[in-house]
């Protein structure tokens, strides 16, 4: 009986063809170019106008239940009117934490493709 024996060597790097080729088409500008890069600003495009909606949205919120519930208009926290303390102050962490989760995830998105272009 012969014993199977596994012969490994450490592993080649494949050339990266295909990304140099896709980092040429961009500094060239062909029309292939322009489709790598009308496919990263649409996406750009995509995660700010989500974003800003999602911000929009929510603090649109904020007159609107003031308006529909008028009770909220006399309330007060620390002598200080509710509105105002939600208009001051609560609108504020909804905007960084919008901030962060926008330049998080750009950044994501530019990482992505200069991983499929072969930039880094």
């Amino acid at each position: 009986m012969t014993e199977r024996v596994t012969v490994t060597g450490p592993r080649r790097r494949r050339p990266r063809a295909r990304r140099q080729a896709v980092a040429a088409e961009i500094d060239a500008q062909t029309q292939l170019g322009e489709v790598y890069m009308r496919a990263l600003l649409r996406a750009q495009l995509r995660l700010g106008l989500t974003v800003a909606g999602v911000v929009f949205g929510l603090v649109a919120l904020v007159p609107l239940a003031f308006t529909f519930a008028p009770r909220l208009t006399d309330l007060e926290l620390l002598g200080v009117p509710l509105p105002w303390v939600v208009l001051g102050g609560a609108v504020y962490p909804v905007l960084i934490t919008a901030a962060w989760f926008y330049v998080r995830h750009a950044e994501r998105i530019e990482r992505d493709f200069a991983e499929m272009v072969g930039r880094r």
